[in-house]
């Protein structure tokens, strides 16, 4: 006997792929179909929409896409089967990115991985259809890919396997593809491939698919990438500038756990969904998930340098920002505040330096040590740039730094890579008031809108006021009062920041 399903119980193929952990993700269709009900739903009523995928995985996108329109056109074309011709040669196009993936993607769109075969919902005079995989090779200039910037080393491969060379990042003219135009462009890109960095360094992708995209100019384009590009970082820095300078983006719908929408894949910094509207030309209503319900808040994305994740922290953060003139992102340290890299091999003797907390307080060489903003003879506190390492879901309280993973360096001691300099003093009172300073709630509250990462640089504390100096032991009692911080805030800060050693 069949044991009865459970409550819940989904039989659908595409929903059970979506929870697989891969680099490529799969888009569960609820998260297809929230996108696509942004558009303007006369879109699936109008024969003559055409819609493209140009990064298909499962085929999610299209074959909901095909429901809308099945249901959409029966006025127009009565019969199922010219209804079915017409939206699968006419309307859907779409772009593999694996030759396995054009065979899964074809399977949910026409039932069949061959589009000319007799289980196809409809006939095509090509397996392929179109849904078409080419795989084409890098353009490979100094050990790089000169359009994804993709290692050579590493995919330099040959033809009978994968390239990862995605057709519509790989050409200066994405509209000769298809040789039409689109209506909507809409995908969910591969995110990352590795460029050959030591370890597993890996460049972000995903910003070149949208980037073509927009080349292409459709009427619209939406597309789910992952939160990161909010602070730009590595090879996002243009794209950050580009979006967040983009009047059309109409809507943008922000999650802080990326779990929350691909269940079991782990993605530190969320994910987001946009619609982009060729036509639109203003502010944009952004939507944000975060640990309680969802809030809305109609903005313009460049209102600040830093893109301001937490529609209920804007206000704060206009407040804060309004009563201050300096910001410790003047202060703090670039990486690198001695110019000795993560990796450098403790000596003998020579300078006191601080190492991975592994190794502790060690020695570097004077001719290797750089000091040019004059930190080494004076009172430092470091913190590690990457404090909050392993936590990947920001709707949970975030700690950042407490006396475990900090440090109060004497004159004359320096450290690697591993730290930063937060600021530095000619007294240790002036470094422990800091430090209190900056243990505060409403401090870390500052610094974490701008956090999409593990990694906290000088750039993240573009919002926290430089006090110039310090005296005593700063308290979030001190702070509310010197910026004007209602109950209500505080209330709202409190949740969201751990204790000092995330006791929480």
């Amino acid at each position: 006997m069949t044991p009865s399903p459970e409550p819940g119980y989904n039989p659908d193929v595409l929903s059970c792929i979506a929870n697989l952990s891969n680099d490529e993700v799969f888009t569960p269709p609820n998260v297809a179909n929230a996108m696509l009900d942004m558009l303007p739903q006369e879109l699936f009523r109008n024969p003559n929409t055409t819609f493209l995928d140009p990064a298909c995985k499962s085929g999610v996108f299209l074959r909901e896409i095909a429901k809308r329109l099945l249901k959409g056109l029966e006025p127009v074309y009565p019969d199922l089967q010219k209804r079915i011709d017409h939206i699968f040669k006419h309307q859907l196009f779409g772009l593999a990115i694996t030759e396995l993936t054009a065979h899964l993607s074809r399977r949910s769109l026409y039932c069949s991985k061959e589009a000319n075969s007799d289980y196809s919902v409809t006939q095509f005079d090509t397996p392929a259809g179109n849904v078409r995989f080419q795989n084409i090779r890098h353009k490979w200039e100094d050990g790089k890919c000169v359009f994804c910037g993709a290692s050579q080393l590493e995919y330099d491969r040959p033809d009978e396997l994968e390239s990862y060379a995605y057709e519509m990042i790989h050409t200066l003219k994405p509209e000769k593809i298809f040789n039409m135009r689109f209506d909507v462009i809409i995908s969910n890109p591969p995110y990352q491939l590795n460029d050959g960095g030591n370890g597993k360094s890996a460049k972000p992708i995903y910003q070149h698919f949208v980037d073509q995209a927009k080349r292409m100019n459709p009427r619209y384009l939406t597309m789910i990438i992952p939160s990161r590009w909010f602070a730009g970082g590595k090879g996002l820095v243009e794209f950050r500038q580009s979006m967040l300078t983009d009047k059309h983006i109409r809507k943008l719908v922000d999650y802080e756990n990326f779990k929350d929408v691909f269940p079991g894949v782990d993605l530190a910094g969320g994910a987001c969904y946009f619609l982009w509207d060729r036509d639109h030309e203003g502010i944009c209503e952004v939507t944000n998930f975060g640990a309680k319900k969802a809030t809305i808040a109609k903005r313009y994305l460049d209102e600040y340098e830093t893109f301001i994740r937490q529609n209920l922290a804007v206000d704060i953060v206009k407040k804060v920002h309004s009563k201050s003139k300096i910001f410790l992102s003047d202060r703090v340290s670039s990486r690198k505040p001695f110019g000795l890299p993560t990796n450098y091999e403790p000596r003998k003797k020579g300078i006191p330096c601080w190492f991975i907390q592994k190794l502790g307080l060690q020695y570097a060489s004077s001719s290797d040590v750089e000091d040019s903003r004059g930190y080494l003879n004076k009172w430092k506190l470091l913190a590690p740039k990457a404090p909050i390492a392993g936590q990947t879901d920001f709707t949970k309280p975030v700690g950042f730094y407490y006396d475990g993973n900090t440090r109060i360096a004497k004159p004359g001691e320096c450290c690697t890579e591993s730290w930063i300099v937060l600021g530095a003093f000619d007294s240790q009172k002036e470094a422990d008031s800091f430090k209190s300073y900056i243990f505060t709630k409403t401090v870390r509250f500052l610094l974490l809108q701008t956090v999409v990462s593990q990694d906290v640089t000088r750039k993240n504390y573009c919002f926290v006021p430089d006090l110039g100096k310090y005296m005593g032991k700063y308290s979030d009692e001190e702070l509310r009062k010197l910026w004007s911080i209602t109950d209500d805030e505080w209330e709202y800060i409190d949740s969201r920041i751990s204790s000092v050693g995330g006791d929480d």
